[in-house]
């Protein structure tokens, strides 16, 4: 601000500089005055200045002095950082000595444990293997007994029905001899009746024929002498009146009217005769259609007597087929109820084997599982122990590193065992399933459905692992 006052006051001293070029004892009033105003405005702007630069100074030394202050604090508190470094080193050395210490304890009694396991693992893989062996020999049996005897039941069955094939086609010839010859009398019978009743038809078509005729003759004739006897009167009627004089000319004339009159409606019933005429010949023509839908009728009757007769004999050689298939049908069942019986023998031998596996499986888990926490638990205490030793003995670190290392080549090598015998455990589930595999295949050979059986084997999966499809032996190392 003062900067900008110094600025405006040197653009108005432009017009005095003559004036400081004099000696106050040159200048006149005027000038005077004007000097002194100068020196009055630049008076006040050294007043200004001053004033603002002190302020600026008593500003910058606040500001020392605080900047000063903070910078005590940080090295007071770095100062505090560095005794605490000092001592978290110290105590992490001191830990670390004791963490050796309880290593060494540690590692001992890790082998001493290691080997006790190899030991029981090497006796329950022994003991695992020989169960096996005796639940394979022994369903190996009993898959070789029952395929010898679904031979057996096999060769039965064709021979069976080998016989029942001789048997049925002997029957066959017999029933087609006795159907012919019935075919045979049948056909003679029916011709008779068929002769006989077509010629009562004819008989009683030439009556009803006639009958027609002769009334439609006797209708014709008794119309043509009606009709000539109404014309007979006209005409005489006509004779008179002609004779008649001819004052009665107009009247006559009304008569005729009237005469012509009554024409009309003769003529009109002349009509409705000839109409009935062609009725009646409609009728006939109707009568003969008739008698011809009979005769179609007739031989129409003739094929469903013969598809009668062959109902008839099909339906007897079904009924003997019929009673055939429920002899069979009889003999199966009881094949059925023997094979089902020896199913379920097999399925409580199977389900017993299985369930004594497992029986021993899990018992054996069980007690891994059990040894596993309990090794977990000691290992945990133990760690605790070490790192209080560690801490106590102050060891060096080179040698805590080289303890450390040790361990950790044990503990892979403890890793790599537990390993194996996963893997042994996943070989061992692998043939469980295949042997399942198997019998289920067997199932579908000899025709028996999975889920007639009344169960869903059991399969055993390994926890982490996906079985493949081959042999158990390539089973791969578990991840």
């Amino acid at each position: 601000a003062p900067k900008k006052k110094v600025g405006k006051k040197a653009k108005g001293s432009d017009a005095p500089a003559v004036v400081d070029a004099l000696s106050p004892k040159e200048m006149n009033r005027e000038q005077l005055e004007k000097h002194v105003e100068h020196l009055r405005q630049e008076l006040d702007r050294e007043r200004e200045e001053r004033s603002y630069f002190q302020l600026e100074r008593d500003k910058i030394h606040a500001f020392w002095e605080i900047t000063c202050q903070q910078l005590e604090e940080k090295k007071a508190e770095l100062r505090n950082k560095d005794r605490e470094m000092e001592e978290v080193e110290e105590r992490h050395q001191v830990e670390i000595k004791v963490y050796k210490q309880k290593m060494k304890h540690l590692l001992s009694e890790h082998q001493a444990d290691l080997t006790e396991l190899k030991v029981e693992g090497t006796l329950s893989k022994k003991l695992t293997q020989e169960d096996h062996l005796v639940q394979e020999m022994k369903l190996q049996k009993d898959t070789r007994f029952l395929q010898v005897k679904l031979r057996e039941q096999e060769l039965a069955h064709e021979t069976l029905m080998k016989n029942m094939q001789l048997t049925q086609e002997k029957e066959i010839m017999r029933l087609r001899k006795d159907f012919e010859r019935q075919v045979k009398d049948i056909e003679a019978k029916y011709t008779v009746n068929l002769q006989v009743l077509r010629d009562e038809l004819d008989s009683r078509r030439k009556v009803e024929i006639s009958e027609v005729e002769e009334k439609k003759n006797s209708h014709i004739n008794e119309l043509m002498r009606n009709h000539e006897k109404a014309f007979r009167d006209i005409k005489n009627y006509y004779d008179d009146v002609t004779h008649r004089s001819l004052e009665h000319i107009s009247f006559l004339k009304e008569q005729v009217k009237e005469m012509k009159k009554r024409e009309n409606p003769l003529k009109k019933e002349r009509a409705g005769l000839l109409l009935q005429n062609k009725q009646l010949k409609e009728m006939l023509e109707r009568a003969q259609e008739q008698v011809s839908d009979l005769q179609k009728k007739l031989a129409r009757c003739e094929e469903d007597k013969e598809a009668l007769k062959n109902a008839k004999g099909c339906l007897k050689v079904t009924q003997k087929e019929l009673k055939d298939l429920q002899w069979e049908h009889e003999v199966l069942v009881q094949r059925f109820s023997k094979v089902q019986a020896e199913r379920d023998e097999l399925y409580q031998k199977f389900t017993k084997a299985i369930n004594e596996v497992q029986q021993k499986t899990g018992f054996k888990n069980l007690l891994l599982e059990r040894k596993l926490k309990g090794l977990h638990t000691i290992l945990e205490r133990k760690e605790v122990e070490l790192s209080e030793v560690l801490a106590a003995s102050k060891l060096d670190p080179g040698a805590v590193s080289l303890v450390s290392r040790k361990l950790e080549d044990e503990l892979g090598s403890k890793d790599d065992a537990i390993k194996d015998l996963q893997l042994q455990l996943a070989r061992v589930c692998k043939a469980h399933n295949d042997m399942l595999q198997v019998f289920q295949g067997k199932l579908a050979a000899f025709g028996i459905p999975l889920d007639s059986l009344g169960f869903k084997p059991l399969e055993s999966p390994v926890l982490g692992q996906e079985m493949g499809q081959g042999p158990a032996g390539l089973v791969s190392v578990p991840s």
